[in-house]
């Protein structure tokens, strides 16, 4: 939208004192030029006040929505009407081109004096409905659009792709309309919008104003959002929970390093359906699929890799023409690749913990390079069905104190963000030369903790991680992957991850 400015994405300036708004602003006009100033968040009328008269002076050279949104309209400012409309009148005066005013208000009060009051500043007339898309969007625009708005917004919490699609699709029809799908299930849809021509995000400097926001950080250092457009390739992967994988800022790095146009974007998915329907619409070119959904997407799919349908998990997907999507399974290589650097796998024994879809990928896996695949799990009769497919046997748990083995493999969710301070063994069942734990995020688990204080050699499901991430670029993309750059992507991020955790550190945002 050039009427709003012509960055794609808008910071989010939320504080509840002057000194932190200006320090925000100031770090978020480096970034982009194009800011949403949330007076409503400021503690009180005499903060606004001394925010407003220091922005009079500053006179930032930058694109200015002011916001002072009212408690039943799902802000935070707890004022007057004539309050909030003083504050913005204050807010034009001392520079912001554009002021948001919800419906709410809108409602209350006279065109006559709206526009005595807050001319000459643009208005963004706004509604939010923080519970599910209204019913009528036609007739929502259409009362947005009555009060001589010089651009209208609607935000609206959406449960499923398909309800945001069609906010963005109804946006997409009209003129001078922002359209803002929130939620995490919408989130990637906040960038999918920004491939349409005069659309941007809000991204908060440190503080979220709304559900699914992402940070500024986040959207210019991992997705290079302010560079969308509508030839911008689409990739994503989709799981439940999602926001712990680290998959969207590795394969990001891989294009950022190859100079490709494309992205990959975390798909909160609850509902496999939901997603499937959404892919072509949305223009999805590939995605990679974690928990709980290996095995469920192969319902879904028009053909499977040989190797992927006898291990009857999926966690690569490329889409063809017509939307017809084609699976395989990369965490096969991921296991080999790391664990032939250290061991000679042709009859060794090797234990499986776990046998859900990622324990079959490396059964499979060890079973074609000639090693003696041993399986226990929670479920024994899962574990009894996986080892009989690959020739292994079963385990069970009380046997493991007194077997041993060459490599103990941790297949299952078992110590992963954020409960990390779980085990899925114990130290005295931890009878072998070498504990590989699949899990890469912590970079060191408990499990690996307790392996190394036995002097038990340790290896970080990273390495994994990254050498079934390089071949699902590859697939997706046909050319080589950058590996190097992916593998620094993710130890960049485990260990920003770790920092921010530290004592003394306040952790924020989100994975």
């Amino acid at each position: 939208m050039k009427a709003l400015g012509s960055s794609k994405i808008c910071a989010v300036i939320a504080a509840t004192d002057a000194k932190a708004m200006h320090k925000q602003l100031s770090k978020a006009l480096r970034l982009t030029r194009m800011a949403e100033l949330r007076l409503d968040w400021l503690l009180d009328d005499a903060q606004i006040k001394i925010f407003l008269r220091h922005l009079a002076v500053t006179r930032p050279r930058a694109t200015l929505i002011a916001t002072c949104r009212r408690k039943r309209a799902g802000g935070k400012y707890g004022g007057t009407i004539a309050g909030q409309l003083a504050h913005l009148a204050e807010a034009i005066q001392a520079g912001c081109e554009w002021y948001d005013l919800e419906i709410e208000t809108v409602r209350e009060r006279s065109q006559e004096l709206l526009d005595a009051l807050l001319r000459p500043g643009r208005r963004l007339t706004s509604a939010h409905f923080f519970q599910r898309p209204p019913v009528d969007l036609t007739a929502v625009a259409a009362e947005l659009a009555g009060g001589r708005s010089d651009a209208i917004k609607i935000a609206a919490r959406c449960n499923s792709l398909t309800e945001s699609r069609k906010l963005l699709e109804f946006a997409e029809t009209r003129q001078n309309i922002v359209a803002v799908p929130m939620g995490d299930v919408a989130l990637p849809t906040r960038f999918l919008a920004l491939r349409r021509k005069n659309q941007f995000a809000y991204a908060p400097v440190e503080n979220s104003t709304a559900p699914g926001q992402v940070s500024l950080d986040e959207m210019k250092q991992i997705y290079r959002a302010d560079e969308f457009g509508a030839r911008t390739g689409v990739y994503g992967v989709i799981g439940n929970p999602i926001a712990h994988s680290l998959s969207p800022g590795m394969q990001n790095a891989g294009f950022f390093a190859r100079r490709m146009n494309a992205v990959c974007l975390p798909f909160l998915t609850r509902d496999l359906r939901d997603f499937v329907d959404s892919v072509e619409p949305l223009g999805i070119k590939g995605f990679s699929v974690t928990l709980p959904h290996k095995e469920g997407i192969l319902r879904f799919l028009h053909r499977c890799d040989p190797l992927a349908e006898r291990i009857g998990a999926v966690n690569t997907v490329v889409v063809q023409s017509g939307g017809r999507l084609h699976g395989y399974n990369t965490d096969y290589v991921g296991v080999l690749q790391t664990l032939e650097r250290r061991i000679r796998l042709r009859g060794s024994r090797v234990l499986i913990m776990g046998a859900g879809g990622a324990a079959r990928a490396v059964a499979y896996a060890l079973a074609q390079a000639g090693t003696a695949v041993f399986v226990s799990a929670r479920r024994m009769r899962r574990a009894k069905r996986l080892a009989l497919a690959v020739g292994g046997e079963a385990v069970e748990r009380a046997a493991l104190r007194h077997t041993a083995f060459d490599v103990i493999v941790n297949a299952t969710p078992v110590g992963m963000h954020p409960s990390v301070g779980s085990s899925p063994l114990k130290a005295g069942e931890l009878n072998c030369k070498l504990v590989f734990d699949i899990i890469y995020r912590p970079q060191s688990t408990k499990l690996l903790e307790i392996a190394a204080r036995r002097g038990i050699q340790t290896v970080s499901g990273v390495e994994m991680f990254v050498a079934q991430g390089a071949a699902q670029w590859k697939i997706w993309t046909g050319h080589r992957a950058p590996v190097s750059a992916m593998r620094r992507a993710v130890l960049r991020m485990l260990s920003n991850e770790r920092n921010s955790r530290a004592p003394g550190r306040i952790a924020g945002g989100r994975p």
